[in-house]
């Protein structure tokens, strides 16, 4: 069974992720390496460029935030 096309089209519009992992010239370390590509019609850079898209600050109440301690997070999950 395919691919509908609605899923084609959704998986085109996702960046390209590589990663490569080797070890360096001397052997003491590992080089891991991401990139990202992503693929977007030059309309939308002109359009950032332009400035012509509008972004307007909204104050968020204190119950729209998560706020905690990286530490705490850190013991948390190990």
């Amino acid at each position: 069974m395919g691919l509908t096309y609605k899923k084609e089209e959704q998986l085109r519009r996702m960046p390209i992720i590589q990663s490569r992992i080797k070890a360096s010239r001397n052997g003491k370390y590992i080089i891991q390496q991401t990139i990202i590509t992503n693929v977007k019609p030059i309309e939308y850079y002109q359009a950032i460029l332009a400035n012509t898209v509008k972004v307007t600050d909204e104050p968020l109440g204190e119950d729209e935030l998560m706020i905690e301690d990286g530490s705490e997070i850190a013991k948390n999950t190990l």
